[in-house]
């Protein structure tokens, strides 16, 4: 396992409070609206976001940013809150409230709400922004829980009613559902920090289906933990700075920029190198960028955007 990275929390920028013009829901824990906190579901503040970052280290958490009386935020809410029972502990939702604790919000560099983000051992992953059908963000949740079990937090959220969380107190556990083979020989090899041998297992299995969506964001991931595995963060980013027209300099601090969750900084920094460049060097950024698609996902926003600049860039 990798040795886990520094919190990458930022407290700037402010987010785009625009749901406050939309059509409104009641308060939480009230008829119409999104349930109260109370479970696996945490209402974060000021002064309980410390504790929440340091919880991420045993069990992954799920921060949910929301304007509660929003009606699609509403919606999102009470999807999360039910997969949040429904998984009993595995994960952990935290509710920020981006108008009530706007620095909270901006810590986490969103846009917009609502915005979901993973947090394992104090480094923020981002999920999606918008709303998402229940069965999508259960796969998301799935591979969340498959990535905080690859970097060893394999932790449980303690029991709300205080029970014994051990195996003679709790029904038998349904079990999870077998991956393809080549993908667990990936899975299995990211978890003992072999990671020629997941990429060697997820090309396979793309050369078998290329279709294989999970395989090619699969491999997409374990590329950027192979590029940044020996990474100095310092060293690197002196080195862009120095050299601000240097490709490789600059590839080398956007996959940080990604790994840290500053999705926006990762692709802006490579669209923008892209109109001096010449054909090699565009053809490097581009293949890259595929690849940055890839880790943050089809469905989001931000890709898609990146995706337009990149087109009016090369054509």
């Amino acid at each position: 396992m990798s040795e886990p990275t520094q919190p990458t929390f930022d407290v700037r920028g402010a987010v785009d409070l625009s749901a406050l013009t939309r059509p409104q829901a009641p308060p939480p824990g009230t008829e119409g609206g999104a349930p109260a906190a109370g479970g696996y579901v945490v209402d974060v503040t000021d002064e309980t976001f410390p504790q929440l970052v340091q919880d991420s280290t045993q069990y992954p958490v799920v921060v949910l940013l929301w304007i509660p009386t929003d009606q699609a935020n509403a919606q999102i809410g009470t999807d999360l809150g039910a997969l949040a029972d429904e998984y009993a502990g595995r994960f952990l939702l935290a509710r920020v409230d981006a108008q009530a604790y706007p620095q909270v919000a901006a810590a986490f560099q969103v846009q917009g709400v609502p915005t979901v983000v993973a947090v394992l051992q104090g480094q923020p992953l981002p999920l999606f922004q918008g709303a998402a059908p229940v069965e999508q963000i259960r796969e998301v949740l799935d591979q969340v829980l498959q990535a905080a079990e690859a970097n060893g937090v394999t932790g449980r959220v303690p029991s709300p009613d205080g029970a014994p969380d051990d195996d003679a107190a709790q029904p038998a556990a349904e079990p999870e559902p077998e991956l393809p083979p080549l993908h667990q020989e990936a899975y299995d090899a990211i978890e003992r920090d072999d990671l020629d041998t997941a990429v060697a297992a997820y090309e396979k299995a793309i050369k078998q289906d290329p279709k294989d969506a999970l395989a090619v964001a699969g491999l997409a991931q374990v590329h950027l933990l192979r590029r940044t595995r020996d990474a100095d963060l310092n060293a690197v980013r002196a080195a862009a700075a120095d050299a601000p027209t240097d490709v490789d300099a600059q590839l080398a601090v956007a996959d940080l920029d990604l790994l840290g969750g500053k999705v926006d900084d990762a692709l802006g920094r490579l669209l923008d190198l892209l109109p001096g460049a010449d054909a090699d060097a565009k053809e490097k950024i581009r293949v890259r960028l595929l690849d940055y698609f890839e880790v943050v996902g089809p469905t989001d926003p931000r890709v898609g955007k990146a995706r337009q600049r990149l087109a009016i860039s090369l054509y």
